[in-house]
């Protein structure tokens, strides 16, 4: 399928891979197209149904004048689904590609079952660059642009072994419409997802390049910070990581989203209350009897206490036994029956407590 009309506009689309298949969306980065993904197709499309397409202003599709948002650009990758009648995806997108993963991500989770946002960021810290280009790009031309974006998106290094794969990005961004491109400079000057980003429900991979100036790995690990169990993988890479370390890039992304989703650890079932058990109250005949006892063994435990004061205080240490005897016998009786009937409460009280704890059992 070369060209695809939706409710947004027309956009050129490639599927390849078993029909079968997951489907796996891939989503180019500012100033390329859809061929920036040739390095990893071989990979991809063994496991995936792999749906790539030129982002509104890039490539073969649509390129109004702007300015775009990403939440535009949003809509054109959802309509592109409708169109195709995907009702979810895996979503793969590098640079812009990655902003509008995250945008998804925010504001259609059903949509995304996996996503990988490489060499993106959440934001971006300084305006002021992106007029300049915009600026440039008006009066110049997309020719102006190019030797100075190159550098940032290759290391040295790689633009000496090959010249070649080089050459072929920078035709890429010269062929871009002068006005699709300066439309989306402005989605991306203008995108703020720090916040919404944090609704992301889906697994996510963040990858980021250690020697990217474009967008730092600093933002990278920030904008996994930002996403809940997200992972994170850093290449030694600049900007275009998927082009500068095709294999390494390929790899760390078939790990990601073919990996077993982890499971929910299975809810603790809660015990069920234990029913208590009915508390026995003693009878009242088990009560009087044990009061009975106990104020007979008060009442003499009352008298031998009273006895032994009294004789302490009245009676010499030669005193014989019979005269404590007497003593005792002469304490008062309403003594003895006042403490008798304070005892026999406290024990009544005891043994109501003892019947409680054993009916509990």
């Amino acid at each position: 399928m070369a060209h695809l009309t939706t409710a947004t506009g027309q956009f050129r689309v490639e599927i390849e891979g078993p029909a079968s298949a997951p489907v796996l969306m891939l989503s180019n980065s500012l100033g390329t197209d859809l061929h920036m993904w040739d390095a990893q197709m071989p990979a991809l499309t063994k496991k995936f149904r792999v749906v790539r397409y030129d982002s509104r202003g890039h490539g073969g599709s649509v390129a109004n004048s702007g300015p775009y948002s990403i939440a535009m650009l949003g809509a054109d990758a959802l309509a592109i689904m409708d169109a195709l009648e995907l009702s979810s995806v895996n979503w793969l997108g590098l640079s812009l590609g990655g902003m509008v993963g995250q945008w998804l991500l925010a504001h259609a989770p059903e949509r995304i079952t996996r996503a990988v946002l490489a060499n993106t960021s959440a934001y971006m810290p300084d305006a002021r660059p992106w007029n300049t280009r915009i600026v440039n790009v008006q009066k110049n031309g997309m020719a102006s642009i190019t030797g100075g974006l190159i550098e940032r998106w290759f290391t040295p290094e790689f633009q000496a072994l090959d010249p070649a794969g080089v050459q072929r990005i920078a035709q890429m961004l010269v062929a871009t419409p002068a006005q699709g491109y300066i439309a989306a400079c402005a989605a991306v000057r203008d995108m703020d997802q720090r916040e919404t980003v944090r609704r992301a429900q889906a697994p996510v991979l963040v990858i980021a390049g250690t020697r990217d100036p474009a967008t730092p790995a600093k933002l990278g690990m920030e904008l996994a910070s930002l996403i809940e169990g997200s992972d994170y993988v850093e290449l030694d890479a600049a900007h275009l990581s998927n082009v500068e370390m095709p294999d390494a890039f390929a790899r760390a992304v078939m790990q990601f989203l073919t990996k077993a989703a982890k499971k929910p650890a299975a809810p603790k079932a809660k015990k069920a209350p234990a029913k208590k058990k009915a508390v026995k109250k003693p009878s009242r005949k088990l009560v009087k009897q044990a009061a009975k006892k106990a104020t007979k063994k008060t009442a003499k435990k009352v008298v031998k206490k009273i006895a032994k004061k009294v004789a302490k205080k009245n009676a010499e240490k030669s005193a014989p036994k019979k005269s404590v005897k007497k003593v005792a016998k002469k304490a008062p009786k309403k003594t003895v029956k006042t403490v008798a009937k304070k005892a026999t409460k406290k024990i009544t009280r005891r043994i109501v407590r003892k019947t409680k704890k054993r009916s509990a059992r």
